[in-house]
């Protein structure tokens, strides 16, 4: 019997950090000497987002590829491992049939023992799914509301304007004169590659500018 951890953090703060990992670590081979059990290894997903299919990620895939009949997984919590509620269901079933266990220190233990355990991870599953979906309409929110106020809500800094020390986007003198000749090209029928191809910018580039300001 083999016996393997599953950790992860979604950013590369927390990576850099290592708090977060070791922790888990530590729950995880606390669990299974609990059980007489060694964890033969720990497969350490570093930044990358919940939002990402297990059997997609790097450490998803190769745990999932070194893992066979009476083997076991263990993970400290749901949303560890899974923010998607599709793909929790389905990798469960998929372990189920392989005969592997699936121990979630979160859920009291193997998911795949009992008809409880499988309903109660359904469950929060798709509760994490959501509170995943509303972070994500919480984010877009803030962010336009930021826009609506002016104000640098962060990611790349939009052509034509500057941010300056209070956060706030200033307009470019330069790029809004580059704005607007593009503007008038356009204008004249000129295409989105003609145009990049001046200013050294591909054409779907040009465009998602343009399209920005309405051009």
């Amino acid at each position: 019997m083999r016996v393997v951890a599953y950790v992860r953090v979604s950013t590369s703060e927390q990576a850099a950090s290592g708090d977060s990992l070791d922790t888990q670590r530590r729950q995880c081979v606390g669990y299974a000497m609990m059980k007489g059990l060694e964890v033969d290894e720990v497969f350490v997903e570093a930044g990358v987002s919940g939002s990402v299919p297990l059997a997609e990620r790097p450490e998803g895939a190769r745990m999932l590829a070194s893992v066979g009949k009476g083997d076991m997984i263990v993970t400290p919590k749901l949303d560890r491992m899974f923010r998607n509620a599709s793909d929790a269901l389905g990798t469960l079933e998929e372990v189920k049939a392989q005969g592997i266990q699936l121990h979630m220190l979160d859920l009291g233990g193997d998911v795949c023992g009992n008809g409880i355990s499988k309903l109660v991870f359904t469950i929060l599953s798709a509760v994490a799914e959501n509170e995943r979906d509303r972070i994500r309409e919480r984010i877009r929110d803030v962010k336009r509301n930021l826009k609506a106020k002016g104000i640098y809500g962060g990611g790349k800094r939009p052509f034509g304007f500057d941010v300056d020390p209070d956060g706030r986007l200033v307009e470019n003198a330069a790029e809004q004169a580059a704005l607007a000749d593009m503007r008038a090209r356009r204008a004249a029928g000129e295409s989105f590659a003609t145009i990049g191809a001046t200013i050294g910018k591909p054409a779907m580039s040009v465009k998602r500018m343009l399209d920005r300001f309405g051009a």
